[in-house]
């Protein structure tokens, strides 16, 4: 009676692992890197510019197919160089100026070969020190002549090369943790039910 106890046992373990092993990693949520957070938030509203622009992952980075802009009001560009990679954080060198919305785009690969790609907005309230205001319309400085055309004013497009990227399209994790955690602890219990009901010798 006692090996046939250890016997099922050890075959509900087998097949709890298994099941736990197709969860995790049958499920395209964990064959891929996703976004978890960032500094400034997605949303905030900042007052004071920080130094640097911090996004982290689930997973560590490939640096090699990691590519990020930022964009400031009007579409300018507020990149301030190359971002650096430490495991699964990203530091963003930036180059924060006028008051208002600002877009952080980024794009890396991952294990499956699936693109991860998303954009982190927010807002800051101030202009950053030394940045000059937002562009407005200027007065002419003389009135044209007749014979001189009428200047035609230029307005400034979108930033060449900058990501159009839409919110990230990672599925959450935290399901698949519990479904997780639930198969661990039905394997657990089930082995514990067939041993208390094992006859003592």
């Amino acid at each position: 009676m006692g090996y046939s106890v250890m016997r099922m046992t050890k075959v509900l373990l087998a097949v709890t692992l298994g099941a736990l092993s197709a969860l995790l990693f049958g499920n395209p949520a964990w064959a891929h890197n996703s976004l978890t957070g960032s500094t400034p938030e997605k949303g905030a509203r900042v007052a004071e510019a920080p130094e640097t622009i911090t996004l982290r992952f689930l997973a560590k980075v490939n640096a090699e197919s990691l590519t990020v802009t930022v964009t400031g009001p009007g579409g300018a560009d507020a990149g301030g160089g190359a971002p650096r990679v430490k495991g699964s954080t990203v530091t963003v060198p930036w180059s924060p100026g006028a008051a208002g919305e600002y877009a952080v785009a980024y794009q890396l690969g991952s294990s499956d070969g699936h693109p991860i790609k998303g954009t982190v907005r927010f807002t800051l309230t101030e202009p950053a020190a030394g940045a000059t205001a937002a562009p407005t319309d200027a007065a002419p400085t003389a009135a044209p002549s007749a014979s001189a055309p009428a200047a035609v004013p230029t307005g400034a497009g979108p930033a060449p090369g900058a990501l159009t990227a839409g919110e990230p399209d990672d599925a959450p994790v935290w399901p698949w943790l519990v479904g997780a955690a639930v198969l661990v602890a039905a394997g657990a219990t089930g082995a514990a039910l067939l041993l208390r009901r094992t006859p003592r010798p």
